[in-house]
């Protein structure tokens, strides 16, 4: 069954555990608020008492100063309970709220160690469900879950044994509408439950579409498909809509039968009740406080119900954020070595790599950079060239064979160290919705502001930073929507600069800017890897003749290796596409 949909069940003890868990920090709250439900179910069936006393026995006498201390008494109890009954609330939504805090942050810091896989298999706004949504529906268990149940239950319990130590032919009575209540309960339960699974699978479905939407609404508007996506997330919404107004028809029909019951309960309470009084069976303060015990009795019963879908949802909510918190989906940090400063020197032996399965992308990879060396890797898209340079700050782990960096393999680096060793600097720059110098530090306190003014003055982009707005601190947008290609892949190299990694790993595309910022780009990239070992990706073949090496990779295999000149003499792979990219310059020339 998808997860989006399924349903939990309410006693699933090995989730619970799991749930306990996070309850452990506060366990002192925890088992303070259970004191506080227990006290509050104590203190339920203690009105109807005194009332029952006040009218038999002050007002039936006429003792006047016994009625006063009565009343007083009675408004200290309700004061009690109105104290209490704060506590109660205010505890279980501090505990809720502190424990679903700690989720998000778990949640998070699972999220971002999370391999590259991962995401290529999983949508982002399932994610988003997750860390909102789901987390949000946890925090309803603590505050109208198990604690509230088990509150519920007991108050049930107390009210039936002070109602059957009263009278036991009036408690028979009063309970007699109980089967009924039940069935309606329990058809309700079912009912609401699965209105409520359609709400989760719209909400997800929602989040979904709405994420990649956004997204990718340039693509949305280049297409003039605006009409077709509009059609598509009205359908989404009317299921939301639909299912949101079935859980609202449920309870619009619930509650009113569950008063109707009730209410049934308290008329035959109140005539069965009148006969006994006039056969001075029982007393007037009997029955009065039955009908207020039918009252405290019913209340939870309707309760419950409500109560239960709330902690099966949150069972189901448990189950799904453990399975990411459970998830193998990372790339294991179980190197130790940290080195002070990298070489620079590069070996991959014999590595194979399949993004699934065994339908390997790379096949049998061998090659060497030493420190300090450019090489290079040209071939079609999809030859597997960005592939290889994922596997070096392990993106992704390989298959089969071993990678090594300045003689030990790539597993025995620290993984936090390794990838602050690699700049890695892509076509597609991605900036957060920040300023420009938050994009390059990246939360790295330790790089100065002078700092980066000089790393921006060395790639040739401080006088264009001290143009924009506020310079360093101009805000870029989400995914530095304010900025050209250009612009964000010139900052991209100050980011990998300040970082001062011994290895650069470029993918050098420069296809979609002018020609202007293509001179600046390759200025910049001429300073990035000056006395730095680089891994490039080459789109143009005119930018890497002075490289080491050049590799040629044709489906996820090495065809030829060499220099320019040397693979230029070969007459094979690399010489056919150096010519018609030569072809393509004089077309355009």
């Amino acid at each position: 069954m998808n997860q989006e949909t399924k349903s939990g069940q309410i006693f699933d003890l090995p989730t619970l555990k799991r749930l306990y868990t996070f309850v452990r920090p506060y366990q002192g709250k925890f088992y303070l608020l259970i004191a506080i439900i227990m006290i509050n179910a104590v203190l339920a069936p203690l009105t109807p008492l005194l009332i029952k006393y006040t009218i038999d026995k002050p007002i039936a006498e006429g003792n006047y100063n016994q009625l006063a201390l009565m009343l007083a008494v009675m408004v200290v109890v309700l004061i009690v309970q109105g104290f209490v009954q704060f506590w109660n609330t205010y505890m279980a939504g501090w505990l809720g709220q502190y424990i679903i805090r700690d989720i998000r942050v778990q949640l998070y810091e699972k999220i971002i160690g999370l391999r590259l896989k991962f995401f290529d298999n999983t949508p982002i706004g399932r994610l988003v469900t997750r860390t909102i949504s789901d987390v949000e529906t946890l925090s309803n268990v603590f505050s109208d879950g198990m604690a509230a149940i088990a509150g519920d239950i007991l108050q049930l319990v107390l009210i039936i044994g002070v109602m059957f130590y009263t009278d036991w032919k009036l408690s028979i009575i009063s309970l007699s509408m109980i089967p009924l209540m039940l069935f309606c309960t329990y058809v309700f339960k079912e009912k609401i439950k699965d209105a409520f699974n359609e709400v989760r699978a719209a909400v997800s479905n929602l989040n979904s579409f709405v994420q990649e939407h956004i997204t990718g609404m340039s693509i949305v508007q280049i297409f003039s498909s605006e009409d077709i996506e509009y059609k598509k997330f009205e359908e989404i919404n009317k299921v939301h809509r639909d299912a949101n107004i079935r859980s609202i028809l449920y309870y619009s029909i619930y509650f009113p039968v569950a008063d109707v019951i009730s209410a049934a309960g308290t008329g035959l309470v109140v005539w069965y009740g009148s006969k006994q009084i006039l056969n001075a069976e029982v007393t007037f303060g009997t029955v009065t406080a039955f009908v207020m015990f039918i009252n405290l009795f019913f209340r939870p019963i309707r309760q419950l119900a409500d109560r239960f879908n709330t902690l099966q949802m949150g069972i189901v909510s448990t189950d799904r954020i453990l399975t990411l918190l459970d998830s193998d989906e990372y790339t294991a940090n179980d190197g130790t070595h940290v080195p002070e400063k990298l070489r620079g020197e590069v070996e991959f032996k014999d590595v194979w790599f399949a993004y699934n399965d065994e339908d390997y992308v790379l096949k049998n990879i061998n090659f060497k950079v030493n420190e300090g060396e450019k090489i290079a890797f040209v071939g079609a898209t999809g030859a597997g060239k960005s592939s290889i340079i994922n596997l070096l700050s392990r993106f992704y782990d390989i298959n089969k064979g071993q990678i090594f960096i300045d003689g030990r393999e790539v597993h025995e680096f620290e993984l936090t160290a390794l990838r602050r060793n690699i700049g890695v600097v892509l076509q597609d720059v991605f900036l957060f919705s920040d300023t420009i110098e938050n994009n390059i530090r990246l939360g790295d306190d330790t790089i100065t502001h002078e700092k980066i003014v000089e790393a921006a003055k060395l790639v040739g982009v401080h006088d264009f930073i001290e143009r924009l707005p506020g310079g360093y601190t101009y805000n870029v947008m989400e995914r530095g929507a304010t900025l050209s290609v250009g612009q964000r892949q010139l900052i991209s190299f100050v980011r990998a600069m300040v970082h001062d990694p011994k290895i650069i790993v470029l993918d050098e595309a420069t296809s979609s800017v002018d020609s202007e910022t293509e001179e600046l780009i390759q200025k910049a990239i001429e300073t990035l890897m000056k006395g730095r070992t680089a891994v490039v990706i080459a789109h143009r073949l005119s930018t890497i003749q002075e490289a080491n090496k050049i590799i040629v990779v044709d489906k996820g295999e090495i065809k030829e290796e060499g220099t320019h000149e040397q693979l230029l003499e070969k007459e094979g792979f690399y010489a056919n596409l150096y010519r018609m990219q030569y072809k393509e310059v004089l077309k355009i020339g």
